[in-house]
């Protein structure tokens, strides 16, 4: 029997069925999600949630010359099936496949790139203007959760549209669960008036007097409830997005396709901005999803009957052993306070809450307002400790430096996800927090080796005087034996792990124990390897740097990060600062100048030469062409700097100090040479 997807290619289509078909096509849409998503992983919950609302807007306007703007993006993959991508939608979040969001460069019907909350309104509006300048004829629709809208840009869009005046529809889909439980004053606002201290007086006195009554009292004061609630819902929602300017329709039954039609129909050529607040339930048609939103948000691979999770087995990740770390600290120091911005799970701070929930803060989708807040709890003499994915960081740039570190105030920055974070693609890698971190005054800024290193340095940050950043990656550990204390370690001092005198392989994070692999493969060739753990980005190791600088015949440095102000950049600066006219061949290996899409993380650093097999080949290339006297050739993604033509101090006679294991001036073999 053939299904009603398998006839949809593009919205004209959907538009051929019956509106009695709809619930239906839902039915269908929520069993390919299902199917995909267990062998895929991605965002689940939340696309389950929004399979009628997607299915109304489809069949109500006209999409692409309509245009839907999809806050986080996180949320279409109802909208990929119906826009002409069903057939590839098993490539979802995989290689060169579909993106887990939102992009124009994949589809017409993608109109804005997205990945991070509470930038739909203000994209939206900014459509909405540029019609109405080129008196174009089109409707402009915004889609945001109710996570989202805790987002401080949401409320700067909502008013600038307010005031604008441009027709232009806003969809809030509140499913009263964003990542995590909502935080905050719109949920507040939705409670003011029932909750003013007048009323609440008076609820109070009434309360006890129904419950007093002998028998029914307490059924009674049940039901009391359920109608203060439902005031609540009906009468209160509105008055907010009508102070800002906005037509206010709702709440609407999110599942109930005849509804949300009938009122998008209604609005098609209103004047002036709308908002429509439609309820859904995330997770809906999968119990499992249902009973745990926070879990199924972002499901990795699971087996659809039981609703496990299919991960096998491995060693902790860092997030885990990060969130132990603290939870230690934290049980010998009362000062310690956790903070996350709408991630808690992700970051570790739930299980932190868990044990201390007086001194764990979730501030919602507000990053901005998370650092000023351990600012201030920081001048209080506390000891905050700001747990946030690195690409999210950026979004508060400028308390970072404006509010913290021209203070000088000591707030730790545990930035987890930094570097290749693989199916969630370009919007989540965190490739950039080097450059724009190192760059500001009295930043400390360091990564560790492996999961051991990482309590320490979590120990370093939190009782460093000022304010201080761990850069962490997304996954498992090495494995490593788990030191019984934690220490602290000594600020801007890198550790030698072996000594050599050819190739000196500085490499920070967890570029480390890639770094030991490269040079057991180079001293497989005959070379003598140094590898050095850097620790710090900032302060980095001068002396240590410039000791190999002087001796070794050249250096590469190893990141997972953007070349263009990154580690290697920092090294680079230092020498050239420090050691005028030093003619050290150095090369900078890391993440190269472009875009870095989404795919499993090995194949990403296949892709970018940051394997076991492009970093050998780079760096017998660049030894080859420099060390020896070739002309010199940067390789793919990474850079390289060359003294007197690549004839450094210790270079440029044809020969390497092998100590015998080769014989002298052999060129090393490429691995697949």
């Amino acid at each position: 029997m053939s299904r009603l997807l398998d006839g949809i290619n593009s919205p004209q289509d959907l538009k051929k069925l019956k509106r009695e078909d709809l619930p239906a096509l839902a039915t269908e849409i929520r069993e390919t999600l299902l199917s995909t998503i267990s062998k895929t992983g991605g965002h689940l919950g939340s696309n389950l949630g929004i399979v009628e609302l997607t299915l109304a807007m489809h069949y109500v306007f006209d999409s692409p010359r309509d245009k839907f703007v999809w806050d986080v993006g996180h949320q279409s993959y109802v909208h990929k099936l119906l826009t002409g991508r069903r057939e590839q939608f098993h490539t979802l979040r995989q290689y060169e496949g579909l993106s887990g969001f939102t992009k124009r460069e994949e589809n017409e019907h993608d109109h804005w790139n997205c990945g991070h909350g509470g930038t739909s309104i203000s994209a939206a509006i900014a459509f909405a203007k540029a019609r109405d300048l080129k008196k174009e004829n089109n409707e402009v629709v915004a889609v945001i959760g109710d996570g989202s809208l805790t987002a401080g840009m949401a409320f700067e869009g909502l008013n600038h549209t307010g005031h604008l005046k441009s027709n232009m529809i806003v969809i809030l889909n509140d499913n009263e669960m964003s990542i995590s439980n909502n935080v905050g004053g719109m949920s507040a606002h939705l409670s003011q008036i029932m909750t003013g201290q007048v009323m609440r007086k008076i609820k109070g006195q009434i309360d006890e007097m129904l419950q007093s009554i002998p028998g029914v009292g307490k059924d009674i004061s049940n039901f009391a409830h359920k109608i203060d609630d439902a005031i609540k819902g009906v009468f209160i929602p509105g008055r907010l997005f009508e102070d800002l300017g906005f037509r206010y329709v709702g709440p609407l039954d999110g599942h109930n396709p005849d509804t949300l039609i009938e009122n998008l129909e209604a609005l098609k050529g209103e004047k002036g901005p709308t908002l429509v607040h439609v309820i859904t339930r995330k997770g809906k048609g999968y119990p499992v999803a249902e009973e745990k939103a926070e879990i199924w948000h972002g499901a990795s691979p699971f087996d659809i009957e039981t609703g496990t999770f299919l991960k096998k087995k491995s060693n902790p990740a860092y997030t885990a052993v990060f969130a132990d770390a603290l939870i230690d600290l934290a049980k010998q120091d009362e000062k310690i306070i956790g903070i996350t911005a709408a991630m808690p799970s992700g970051t570790g701070i739930s299980k932190f809450g868990q044990a201390f929930p007086e001194r764990t803060f979730d501030v919602g989708m507000a990053e901005q307002h998370a650092v000023d807040f351990a600012g201030g709890l920081a001048l209080e003499g506390l000891r905050p400790v700001i747990a946030i994915y690195s690409t999210f960081l950026q979004r508060a740039y400028d308390q970072v430096v404006h509010d913290i570190c021209l203070m000088n105030i000591p707030v730790t920055f545990a930035m987890d996800r930094a570097g290749i974070v693989g199916e969630d693609g370009a919007t989540h890698q965190g490739l950039y927090d080097i450059a724009y971190l190192r760059t500001l005054p009295n930043m400390v800024i360091m990564a560790p080796k492996d999961e051991n290193e990482l309590r320490h340095m979590l120990k370093t940050a939190v009782y460093h005087p000022g304010p201080a950043a761990v850069r962490y990656p997304r996954g498992a550990g090495l494995g490593v034996p788990l030191d019984p204390d934690m220490k602290e370690l000594e600020i801007g001092k890198g550790e030698v792990i072996q000594d050599g005198t050819d190739i000196a392989l500085i490499a920070y994070g967890h570029m480390v124990p890639a770094a030991q692999k490269l040079a057991q493969s180079l001293e497989g060739e005959g070379f003598s390897v140094a590898v050095i753990n850097a620790r710090f980005v900032k302060p980095l190791d001068t002396d240590l740097i410039c000791h190999y600088a002087r001796s070794a015949k050249c250096l590469v440095t190893l990141e997972e990060h953007s070349l263009q102000g990154g580690f290697g950049s920092a090294v680079l600066e230092e020498i050239n600062a420090l050691l005028p006219g030093n003619s050290v061949p150095v090369k900078c290996i890391g993440a190269a100048d472009k875009v870095i899409e989404h795919g499993a993380p090995a194949r990403v650093r296949k892709d970018l030469q940051l394997d076991a097999e492009g970093l050998f080949n780079t760096v017998q290339e660049f030894y080859n062409n420099t060390v020896l006297g070739a002309v010199p050739i940067s390789g793919n993604g990474s850079k390289e700097v060359h003294g007197n033509g690549g004839n450094g101090q210790n270079g440029g006679n044809g020969k390497h100090s092998s100590n015998g294991k080769k014989d002298k001036g052999k060129e090393i073999q490429p691995v697949n040479g």
